[in-house]
């Protein structure tokens, strides 16, 4: 009997090789969560940046005109480099006080172009009075003089797309400080150049103490 018992017989071989091919696969478990861990166990949180790219691209730059950093210019450079801007407004074209220019700036679409328009106007510097408004439109990688008026005092503006200069109107004897009134005239970019559109005529009374002011206007 002791040499049967000692024969492994067909069931206690097959129930040792269930329990080493169960051993097997709680060991390969074992290493894959060890692995698992060593690697942070980051899991679905690994997708987070591929998430954001997504994002990225599907973010589509818009081709309307934006006021960016690449937009401003260096105005004054750019109206000193400007052939068609006359020499007596180069001329005044100076510092007021250390670097500081009498020069006003604004970007906004008025050519339908991709970037923004700008607007120039340079002032003197005591009186602030306007001696010369000019727009540039960015053609070629370069900006272009589409448009100036340099008959003092003049002033320019961009409302709702349009092109709006200001003259103001001096007789005889008014202060600089106490016109008789002012021209405004709107442009709008039309086939290539700005076409004037409309024009108004406002007639200043002078109120006590010599400020002007306009005057009221008929029902």
């Amino acid at each position: 009997m002791r040499g049967l018992s000692d024969t492994p017989g067909p069931s206690r071989v097959r129930g040792g090789f269930e329990a080493a091919f169960t051993a097997m696969a709680v060991l390969a478990a074992l290493a894959l969560l060890v692995s698992g861990c060593a690697t942070g166990g980051t899991g679905a949180r690994d997708e987070g940046p591929a998430h954001s790219d997504s994002v990225g691209v599907a973010e589509v730059p818009s081709a309307t005109p934006s006021a960016t950093a690449d937009d401003h210019v260096d105005a004054v450079k750019l109206v000193k480099d400007d052939p068609k801007v006359s020499a007596a407004v180069k001329h005044e074209l100076k510092p007021c006080v250390a670097d500081e220019y009498a020069v006003d700036v604004s970007y906004g679409e008025l050519t339908g172009g991709t970037v923004n328009d700008v607007v120039v106007n340079v002032m003197t510097c005591g009186d602030a009075v306007g001696i010369g408004s000019y727009v540039y439109r960015a053609t070629g990688g370069t900006y272009e003089n589409v448009f100036k008026a340099e008959e003092p005092p003049v002033y320019a503006e961009i409302d709702r797309g349009d092109l709006v200069v200001t003259k103001q109107v001096y007789e005889k004897g008014d202060p600089v400080s106490s016109p008789s009134g002012e021209n405004v005239i709107t442009y709008r970019w039309t086939s290539g150049r700005f076409v004037q559109e409309y024009s108004t005529h406002n007639e200043y009374s002078n109120a006590v103490g010599g400020d002007a002011s306009p005057a009221p206007s008929g029902n």
